[in-house]
């Protein structure tokens, strides 16, 4: 459920782009000093996205370094870092921990089981600093997992409980920002689990696994159905982060919202036409 919230590169400045990878190598770094290499294995575009969204509305005070690192031995490159890199890394780390817990309850796949064992101690520091956003993840990972047992239809409840798990996060503090970042974050989580829904629905339907989609999917008016839905979730989204007063980054922050999220929805979509035509 992770990789959605990404850029759209050929849309993208060359200095823009920049600036964007030195968040999130510098959002990297922060999960390697404080997790190790299996810290680093968790990394995703979505918490990147929160660090640069925190950082441009809340603008604290950011430290730049060159370095190089196994990714990129070959040459120095700039890494951003600041408290909201910190919290980014913690959230990254401890949303991956309940992931995998959930991924061995509903599918019992041993690798997510070792994964969480060895992230369990790491994250249980976090959970003691976080404690009711840790509680939040868990109630609301459950709440995910018995819709899907019960095979619930309701659309907008089982997407909701993502999407209060990403308001959550997107809640760094209590302030008068609080209200608009939840609200963003609600419906950018809820749009995150129906897109995966809509990737993961020729998977589901052989293995058997829940999945909304089920029903319409091979239906005339499925597509259409799902880009529409999938919009009324970034409309919203867009609507209280247009009310945020961000101004530093905002043209990549706006790549990401209004074009990037769409890029693996065209793909996932062109795919599917092409194995019609085959």
């Amino acid at each position: 459920m992770f990789g959605y919230i990404i850029i759209n590169k050929p849309e993208m400045k060359f200095k823009e782009f920049d600036l964007y990878r030195s968040y999130y190598c510098g959002l990297c770094r922060e999960l390697q000093e404080h997790y190790g290499r299996l810290g680093q294995f968790t990394l995703s575009y979505d918490m990147t996205f929160v660090v640069l969204l925190l950082t441009s509305l809340y603008e604290p005070e950011t430290e730049v370094y060159v370095r190089r690192c196994m990714a990129h031995p070959m040459g120095k490159h700039l890494e951003r870092v600041n408290v909201c890199s910190e919290y980014g890394a913690d959230m990254n780390l401890l949303l991956s921990y309940y992931k995998c817990l959930d991924d061995w309850d509903d599918e019992g796949r041993i690798t997510r089981k070792i994964q969480a064992d060895l992230l369990k101690k790491k994250c249980g520091r976090i959970a003691e600093k976080y404690p009711r956003k840790a509680g939040l993840f868990q109630e609301k990972l459950r709440q995910i997992q018995l819709c899907e047992k019960e095979g619930s239809k309701d659309l907008d409840e089982v997407s909701g409980y993502f999407g209060e798990i990403m308001g959550e996060i997107l809640a760094w503090r209590s302030d008068e920002w609080e209200t608009e970042l939840r609200r963003m974050g609600f419906f950018l989580g809820k749009f995150i689990y129906l897109m995966d829904a809509y990737e993961d629905i020729e998977k589901d339907q052989k293995t058997g696994n829940y999945n909304l989609f089920c029903r319409e999917f091979g239906t005339e008016e499925f597509d259409q159905k799902a880009e529409k839905i999938l919009n009324m979730m970034l409309a919203e989204c867009s609507k209280a982060f247009e009310r945020l007063p961000i101004v530093d980054n905002i043209s990549i922050l706006r790549n990401i919202l209004y074009s990037g999220v769409w890029c693996r929805y065209e793909l996932v979509k062109r795919k599917r036409e092409g194995k019609k035509h085959v």
